[in-house]
């Protein structure tokens, strides 16, 4: 009997950054505030790198709230389009290669979104990290940690709701 040799570990590795790139590439209000994700198997984090247009109080100065409620909302909805993706990749259901701009995933539309606002944003970097509580074939439940420069020490946390998109679409 004899067994099919594995992909290289390289692969691999360029089959899922390329599909997380086409899904954060989809979120073009992502690209607006320079939003990035780190992945590290199947674990993303999400990164909003510093910058003046962010500021909303320039006075303390403060990162503006707007700005970190996006930061929340986009890193549980990459968070939740990258679960789906995953699956699908893993299982051999989708190919990477069939991921580009004119055949994406549709992602999960918002119902509700609450973020808790634990201290200022500093201006510097702040980093995202999603945890789907639930996610069925219709709705999804997420939390949401944001942080700058310890991850013991939040800075806003949120819990979003989503509709999720049909498989068959």
């Amino acid at each position: 009997m004899t067994r099919t040799r594995p992909e290289p570990v390289q692969v691999v590795k360029q089959r899922r950054d390329n599909a997380l790139r086409v899904i954060v590439e989809g979120v073009p209000y992502a690209q607006f505030l320079g939003i990035e994700f780190e992945r590290h198997g199947d674990e993303l984090t999400a990164v909003l790198p510093f910058n003046e247009k962010l500021i909303g109080n320039p006075a303390l100065p403060a990162l503006h709230g707007g700005a970190t409620a996006a930061f929340l909302e986009v890193t549980a909805i990459i968070e939740l389009s990258w679960s789906m993706v995953w699956e699908d990749l893993e299982t051999g259901r989708i190919d990477a290669g069939d991921l580009d701009r004119t055949h994406l995933p549709r992602l999960p539309k918002t119902i509700d979104f609450t973020v808790d606002y634990l201290r200022s944003g500093l201006p510097r970097d702040a980093y995202a990290r999603a945890r789907v509580n639930r996610s069925g074939r219709r709705y999804a439940s997420v939390h949401v940690e944001g942080w700058q420069d310890n991850r013991s020490r939040l800075f806003a946390q949120a819990t979003g709701h989503f509709l999720m998109p049909s498989r068959d679409e």
